[in-house]
């Protein structure tokens, strides 16, 4: 469900600079939609999947490294292919930064991967974000699950409710300071505040959701994000298409306009839940997913969901 909402806002954030091929980054920027805001989101989410497949491969197969070094080589090719049509696309960096940082990390207890998270995070942060701030988000999702805090989360309120409370008020405080830079044009030291209260933001949103979650509009939710969420690679490489294909096709001003942008996001978002939604009905996972994973253990896994399983199932 997280993967989902991750996936609308990320593709809000980047309509524009997609149709114009990255220029739409200066001359007509997505209101105030900052393109990153959903990186600290999917940049989590990737590092407690990293922990939790080599947890799993480590009782199916004797060299458990080598089958998630397979998974990060594949999506460096996916990435590479994918900048052909989307120069500011990110999986070839999130592959690189896997191959570099969680993979080795594996090697280390999990107390280094917990004391590395936030020295990685806190550096990015000052130099305004880069890879060390990917690195340290990894890591602080490999670790949560080295902990077991992932098997616990949903087991709370208070927590999810304290610790929300905490960034809200760290946001508040950055948003604060960050209007008192503006007013004194004060704008070399803008750049951090603004990756710390985009940190801060996932983390109330993420502690909300969590919070949501235990109340009667679970259902309502996960039947929104969570068809979005399960076929994450397959709707965030073929927004690309459809985007481009608006724009260049139909002669959408996506680049140009803002409210246009927001239609068109829209659209294609609902056409992916639709389709998404209808395919895993069908099929275990997304097509793209199916290949990742096929390519993850060299054998081709099955693809056609059995009489027994459901929908609802699936999607939970």
């Amino acid at each position: 469900m997280l993967r989902g909402f991750a996936l609308c806002e990320i593709l809000l954030a980047n309509i524009q600079l997609i149709a114009d091929g990255g220029s739409a980054v200066l001359t007509q920027p997505m209101g105030d939609w900052d393109p990153w805001l959903g990186l600290p989101l999917f940049s989590l989410l990737f590092g407690i999947g990293f922990s939790l497949l080599l947890d799993s491969a480590a009782g199916r197969v004797s060299r458990p490294r080598l089958v998630l070094l397979r998974r990060l080589l594949a999506l460096l090719a996916v990435g590479l292919v994918h900048m052909l049509l989307w120069p500011g696309e990110i999986l070839n960096r999130y592959a690189l930064i896997g191959m570099l940082v969680l993979l080795p990390s594996s090697w280390l207890p999990r107390w280094a991967a917990a004391v590395l998270s936030p020295v990685f995070v806190t550096v990015a942060v000052i130099g305004g974000g880069g890879p060390l701030l990917i690195a340290g988000l990894f890591l602080l999702g490999s670790a949560l699950v080295r902990y077991g805090m992932i098997d616990r989360i949903e087991r709370s309120t208070a927590g999810p409710l304290l610790l929300g409370l905490a960034f809200a008020a760290g946001l508040a405080s950055t948003l604060w300071v960050q209007a008192g830079m503006r007013a004194l044009g004060d704008t070399a030291r803008l750049p951090l505040t603004t990756t710390l209260a985009d940190l801060l933001l996932a983390g109330v949103y993420v502690c909300g959701l969590l919070i949501v979650l235990r109340t009667p509009l679970r259902p309502a939710l996960q039947f929104v994000f969570a068809p979005l969420g399960r076929m994450a690679l397959s709707n965030y490489l073929t927004a690309t298409v459809l985007v481009l294909a608006a724009g260049h096709v139909l002669g959408l001003p996506i680049g140009r306009s803002p409210a246009v942008a927001f239609q068109a996001a829209g659209i294609i978002l609902a056409a992916q839940w639709l389709f998404s939604a209808l395919w895993l009905r069908h099929y275990r996972q997304g097509p793209l997913e199916w290949l990742w994973r096929w390519a993850t253990w060299t054998s081709r896994p099955p693809l056609r969901r059995g009489p027994d399983r459901t929908f609802g199932r699936l999607a939970c």
